[in-house]
């Protein structure tokens, strides 16, 4: 057997070092330097015209948004189930109640007629998640929201680059967080930003941003001196690891191509297996998505990790995918469900996920070959 398969590989851009380099020579400015002003011009061309604040992670990104949001006690916040915890945290660091939702068993993307029935008079808010990059429902679910005077923040951990309709995902909700992390398409190792779409919202973002100072009002000539006026924190993401994103935002269009490619490769690979039970993802007609993800549905629980055992013995790493938060232990102290999340519960168990990273290269053939054989109960030789 050659060697290991993982299952993500952090993407490399071409002019990392080169710029890491340079923002050392400028004097490794805490942030804000000229590398955070580039890295925000670029995600500008992604995102839509909402205004980019970079961020030390996703998991900052959201806990802003619900800042700025004005969640607080007393406040419900619907959410899917089948997401990462950092979604809740956001919604439990500010004092408020996550209220669980069910997915569509098609996408794994919040099921909006489950938004529908768990909306109650304290519901403030909605958090979509854009499942492995492909967009939610963001029509039914913004008609839903002006309906009942509801905030609607979008979770694009997974979706940097996707379009639904050829609008950015990110640039639908009032405010929208994007992950840097090292297993996304794009990372600087640990980053994020929040996007705000509501101009009403930017003063109160800029004040959160700087810790809860007017600071930069200060810097703008409105104030003569700058103090603490509301709540904030220290979000800013360093300018060397803004450094590491400029260079990667420059290469989005290749290594989202590279991911395609693979995941079509995937597609057109898996279709064969249809008669045996296996469900490939599903993508809504009117989006786009950048290649983040393929995940397989299994007929059994137990299938899954039969096939997860036999991917690893094949030294190809091949895992499942989130717990559902409303049966983790925090879930049930903290949050409650909406509704019933038999969607949810039968999906997780079912969700095997394939490596996919834009060096996989010719590797992606033993993943299939994996896979078939699997398929077809014939476990060979390693070799």
């Amino acid at each position: 057997m050659s060697g290991a398969i993982p299952f993500c590989v952090p993407f490399r851009a071409p002019r990392e070092e080169e710029y890491v380099a340079e923002a050392v020579r400028n004097g490794l400015g805490a942030s804000n330097g000229a590398f955070s002003v580039r890295a925000r011009q670029l995600l500008g061309g992604l995102v839509g015209s909402g205004k980019v604040f970079l961020t030390t992670s996703g998991s900052a990104a959201l806990e802003l948004a619900t800042l700025v949001g004005g969640i607080g006690p007393g406040d419900e916040v619907l959410l899917p189930s089948f997401t990462f915890t950092s979604v809740a945290n956001a919604i439990v660091l500010r004092g408020a109640t996550p209220v669980f939702v069910d997915i569509e068993p098609t996408t794994q993307n919040i099921d909006p007629a489950r938004i529908a029935e768990a909306i109650t008079p304290r519901t403030r808010a909605i958090i979509v998640v854009h499942y492995a990059g492909v967009a939610c429902d963001m029509e039914r679910i913004l008609a839903i929201a002006r309906r009942h005077g509801l905030l609607v923040i979008e979770d694009a951990a997974h979706a940097i680059g996707s379009t639904l309709g050829g609008r950015p995902v990110g640039s639908f909700g009032d405010l929208a967080a994007f992950s840097f992390h090292h297993t996304k398409n794009i990372t600087c190792g640990e980053g994020g930003c929040l996007v705000v779409n509501r101009r009403d919202l930017v003063d109160r973002t800029e004040i959160a941003f700087e810790k809860g100072t007017n600071r930069t009002a200060f810097f703008q000539g409105v104030v003569d001196k700058y103090s603490w006026v509301d709540v904030g924190s220290s979000f800013i993401l360093s300018e060397l690891n803004a450094a590491v994103l400029t260079a990667q935002l420059e290469a989005v269009n290749e290594v989202t191509g590279q991911r395609l490619a693979l995941w079509n490769t995937y597609r057109d690979h898996c279709g064969r297996f249809r008669d045996q039970g296996l469900v490939m993802p599903s993508v809504r007609k009117e989006a786009q998505h950048n290649g983040h993800m393929f995940q397989l549905l299994l007929p059994t629980p137990s299938m899954r990790l039969d096939l997860t055992a036999f991917m690893r013995r094949r030294g190809i790493t091949a895992p499942f995918h989130y717990v559902p938060l409303h049966s983790a232990p925090a879930g049930r102290r903290f949050g409650r469900t909406g509704g019933t999340m038999e969607v949810t519960d039968d999906v997780w168990g079912r969700l095997i996920r394939l490596p996919l990273y834009p060096t996989l290269g010719r590797d992606a053939e033993r993943v299939l070959d994996a896979l078939s054989d699997w398929v077809n109960g014939r476990e060979t030789a390693a070799g």
